[in-house]
């Protein structure tokens, strides 16, 4: 028998084409997928998709060798890949940026030719696309209105790379506050979030300390005033602007407040020609949409033009379907009293709106425009894929948990069941008081009090993780609608979100003027961090009361 063995082992080993398979190398540079096409593991699956940039670039690649200062040039393709900086390169541009800044009035007095933009909002693939159409900072004046920051993915790269061409650009390009540049807007929707994420809170103290620096406002030829929200009742004068103290946190009322929050009424061009027909008695309105500041109206603005010998008022602050929005003329200039400019395509990417930029050139104001950009896909809140598929795991193990539990037939898990159970139990009592029963039946008796203990434990385990299961089921639901969330509150949920429960939520919003009414709520002055804390333990508790109506 070992005979037979050891010959039949020298003979497999001798067989040329089983040695060649035993000893044949698998090649470790080609991969079989399931559907069997075979890809090389030197390349990317998807070549459309560009490779991260995982590595940190030395402080030779980010400054340059002869000014120190940052290369703008290589931030840009840098961010472009989703690159990142090390802590200390990006705290070194934001405290070169907040010196530079520091210097500057709060009235910036500028010159034509200049580029002016409106909100940028995290949104750095459209940024780049802002410079392809605007023209080359290096070449042309630009002046940004502010609202670099939040509700977009890519908020730090928007920023530190408007702050390198900034500091390469000193004396030609410009930037000033707008109402999200503030530790009070960052914390309640992305930019926080984002730092925390992407560095830590040293940075991010670093960029909010930069903020206080940005000046409120520029007049622009002598003849426009640039602001991001709009006029004040407390500004007679443009030169008002410069007795304002900038270096601190925006103020919930007053004069800073109103020039990064304030509006133009609803009803702004429902003036008539002369500014007395003006359907506002007053010239200032609270500002019940922003929840602080005022909303003006066209005699306000026709009062203070005059009073300053201006054009016309030029600001952001509102999203537009156009990218822009010319008001009413006033009767004097015949020239549009108000502007409007809007530099982030389908903002949330919900909006569904055009950008545009406003080139003033001898005299000549061109607005031009232009389209979204593609971009990379964050999921809401900057969440990992793990915590993502959370409620989609736990939905599917309860579930599991459920049958596995549920071994009893539906009869001996129906609550009606138990009267009968009873009704049984205590004849066989009955019948042992009357001494009729043996000791079986005694048995019997507590076996039945015993089975029915089990079965009612097991029920109610079951109908325990089912509950659970019911509460995944809320949760996916809800992680099924995070792009909705996103675009919407940023992953934060907005005081009111679920008053109208999940059908609230399905509503899609496919135009400009659906989106722009869906997110009103988060136009406001956000809450307090203890009031946000309030409405989250509010939506949660909701989740478990619609898990327990299921």
């Amino acid at each position: 028998m070992s005979k037979d063995f050891n010959s039949s082992r020298i003979k497999i080993i001798k067989s040329n084409d089983s040695y060649a398979k035993v000893n044949e190398k698998k090649d470790l540079t080609k991969y079989a997928l399931e559907n069997g096409k075979i890809i090389s593991t030197r390349e990317r699956p998807i070549a459309s998709v560009p490779a991260i940039r995982g590595r940190i670039p030395s402080d030779e690649e980010v400054f340059d060798s002869k000014t120190g200062l940052p290369n703008h040039t290589f931030l840009r393709e840098h961010f472009f890949h989703e690159g990142r900086l090390s802590k200390e390169q990006a705290i070194k541009i934001l405290n070169m940026s907040t010196e530079a800044l520091g210097k500057e009035p709060n009235l910036l007095k500028l010159k034509a030719p200049i580029t002016i933009c409106g909100d940028i909002h995290g949104q750095y693939y459209d940024l780049l696309k802002l410079f392809e159409v605007g023209g080359d900072p290096a070449e042309i004046d630009y002046l940004f209105l502010g609202d670099y920051v939040d509700r977009g993915a890519f908020s730090f790269e928007c920023l530190i790379y408007l702050y390198s061409l900034k500091l390469n650009n000193l004396g030609r390009f410009w930037m000033l506050r707008g109402n999200h540049e503030c530790r009070h807007l960052t914390s309640y929707f992305t930019f926080k979030n984002e730092m925390l994420h992407k560095y830590d809170m040293d940075v991010y103290d670093a960029c909010c300390r930069s903020f206080n620096a940005l000046p409120l406002a520029a007049l622009m030829n002598g003849q426009y005033f640039c602001v991001h929200g709009g006029i004040s009742p407390e500004l007679k004068s443009v030169e008002d602007v410069n007795r304002v103290n900038r270096f601190r946190e925006i103020p919930s009322r007053g004069l800073m407040c109103d020039l990064l929050w304030a509006d133009p009424i609803e009803e702004y061009d429902d003036a008539r020609d002369g500014s007395e027909f003006d359907p506002r008695e007053d010239e200032f309105v609270p500002n019940s949409l922003r929840g602080c500041s005022f909303a003006f109206t066209f005699k306000a603005s026709c009062k203070f033009l005059k009073a300053n010998g201006l054009l016309s008022i030029i600001r952001a602050h509102e999203a537009q379907d156009a990218g822009y929005r010319m008001y009413k003329n006033n009767k004097v200039t015949g020239f549009p009293s108000l502007i409007t400019m809007f530099s982030a395509p389908n903002y949330l990417d919900n909006y569904h709106n055009k950008a545009a930029v406003l080139k003033y050139e001898e005299n000549v104001m061109n607005i031009r425009q232009f389209h979204m950009s593609p971009h990379p896909y964050w999921l809401p809140d900057f969440m990992d894929v793990f915590t993502w598929s959370l409620p989609f795991v736990g939905e599917k193990v309860t579930s599991m948990l459920v049958s596995i539990l549920n071994i009893c037939s539906d009869e001996e898990l129906d609550p009606e069941s138990e009267p009968q159970a009873a009704e049984t139990n205590e004849k066989i009592i009955t019948d042992t008081t009357k001494d009729a029963c043996t000791d079986d039946s005694k048995k019997t008796s507590s076996a039945i009090l015993e089975d029915e203990t089990r079965r009612k434990a097991l029920r109610n385990k079951i109908l325990a993780i089912a509950k659970v299961s019911r509460m995944f089921s809320v949760l996916r639901e809800e992680s099924d609608k995070v792009e909705y969330l996103k675009t919407m509150n940023a992953g934060v949920l907005p005081r009111g979100a679920l008053a109208r429960g999940s059908e609230g939520l399905d509503e899609t919003l496919s135009t400009f003027q659906k989106a722009r009414k869906e997110d009103l709520i988060n136009e406001k002055l956000p809450p307090s961090l203890s009031e946000v804390e309030r409405e989250k333990i509010k939506h949660y508790e909701e989740i478990l009361k619609r898990a327990d109506d299921k």
